[in-house]
């Protein structure tokens, strides 16, 4: 999708956005006063902060199904949907209930109702349509659609939920529907150089690429859901993250804070080496020593952890001590790592080690920007400051636009602080 001349706009937002009643009505008065721009506005919508992590909490008190017609000790995950979808319907009435005592007219609109149509893998599907003709049509009319986000409906009418962050996922997809650009409410004001409570000299950048962003929300950046960002780069929808702590003036005019613009590379005039760094302490670290060196058993050891979803980033592999045999190791998230080890050593005389170690006292902090692919020396500035530092690293990955490290977890915020005035991004006194 490219940028559509329209008026239409898709805003959203989170759940400290829609924390209560009070902050249901500012987010009402921010989208009162882009409607009385012009804008025909739809808005998605989360459930109240922790509201979901209570409905997660009754599915698991209620525990697994008993044995027979939905399997031994299996949690039903199309009816656990049922459940926590339930929050943002609840967010998604209020706030039309609010807008409509402010005299404008508006309306809830469910998944299943639009529809927002999706796979049947609950609890974490993924969009596969959305239609925009009868929201379009709701909005050409002058109505406000509020939408509740995270959810979504199969094609023979379950209604399934997009996992953790799926809010903004749902917002993407209704804006591609729409043809519209999408303005994402949270509790930051943009994207900014690195976490400002690591390094209070982090600065808000105006523009960031798809790239930059998909990488930095999938190495720590806590701004956007990774699947959201892939979505809007797919279908070009032009992003911008604001603050949801604004007020408009007593002339019904929003504040004029540009927030931070995702959106395609060529339209950031000015292309920084490095645009951002950040931190993941949502890491594991495996190591299978005295692995048998035959050329077949890397791809025996990771396709037993593909088949079981456990998502793999670094890998390392280094000669051992016992000849004939080598050290592999690899990095997953901390939620994967037990499965990962109890797959590893189920099938241990299989795969053929001698030992198996797990280390969740570990960080990865990453460089990243789209800079990088016409610059030299972005790596020896990276590894000359954390040596300055005294930080040692235990493995490395890279792509196009970034640099990750593995280290110490004592050490991660010094490793951030120091890269982040290594590459010039402190922000002046």
């Amino acid at each position: 999708m490219t940028r559509a001349d329209t008026n239409r706009l898709v805003m959203k937002f989170g759940g400290t956005s829609m924390a209560d009643l009070e902050r249901i009505r500012r987010a009402a008065r921010i989208v009162a006063a882009e409607a009385a721009r012009g804008k025909k506005v739809a808005v998605v919508v989360s459930a109240m902060a922790g509201k979901t992590n209570e409905l997660v909490a009754w599915t698991d008190g209620v525990g697994a199904a008993a044995p027979g017609l939905y399997g031994d000790g299996v949690l039903s995950d199309d009816e656990y949907d049922v459940v926590v979808a339930s929050g943002e319907q609840v967010t998604s009435g209020l706030l039309a209930l609010t807008l409509r005592n402010m005299g404008l007219k508006a309306r809830s609109w469910m998944g299943w109702q639009i529809p927002i149509l999706t796979d049947d893998a609950h609890g974490r599907a993924r969009i596969e349509e959305v239609p925009g003709d009868a929201l379009g049509a709701a909005l050409d009319a002058g109505e406000i659609a509020i939408v509740p986000g995270f959810q979504g409906v199969t094609r023979d009418g379950r209604i399934t939920t997009l996992g953790r962050g799926g809010s903004d996922t749902s917002a993407v997809a209704v804006a591609a529907a729409l043809g519209a650009p999408c303005d994402i409410y949270t509790d930051v004001d943009g994207v900014y150089t690195t976490d400002p409570r690591i390094q209070s000299r982090a600065r808000r950048l105006e523009k960031v690429s798809y790239e930059e962003m998909l990488e930095m929300a999938s190495l720590g950046a806590k701004v956007l859901q990774t699947r959201s960002v892939e979505l809007a780069m797919h279908k070009r929808v032009p992003v911008r993250v604001l603050s949801s702590f604004i007020e408009p003036d007593e002339n019904g005019n929003l504040p004029q804070h540009a927030g931070t613009l995702i959106c395609d590379e060529d339209e950031i005039v000015e292309k920084r080496i490095v645009s951002g760094v950040t931190m993941s302490r949502d890491e594991a670290r495996i190591t299978l020593l005295g692995l048998s060196d035959r050329t077949d058993a890397p791809a025996d050891v990771f396709t037993r952890l593909a088949e079981a979803e456990v998502n793999v980033d670094m890998i390392v592999q280094s000669q051992a001590r016992t000849e004939g045999a080598v050290n592999l190791t690899f990095t997953t998230g901390r939620r994967d790592a037990r499965r990962a080890a109890e797959l590893m050593t189920a099938a241990k005389a299989e795969i053929g080690f001698e030992e198996l170690r797990v280390d969740d006292d570990v960080a990865k902090v990453s460089v990243i920007g789209v800079g990088m692919r016409s610059h030299a020396g972005v790596a020896q500035t990276m590894f000359r400051a954390l040596a300055d530092k005294g930080v040692k690293f235990q493995a490395i990955s890279t792509s196009e636009i970034k640099i990750s490290v593995l280290i110490d977890s004592d050490y991660a915020e010094l490793a951030v602080r120091a890269l982040h005035a290594a590459y010039g991004l402190d922000a002046e006194d």
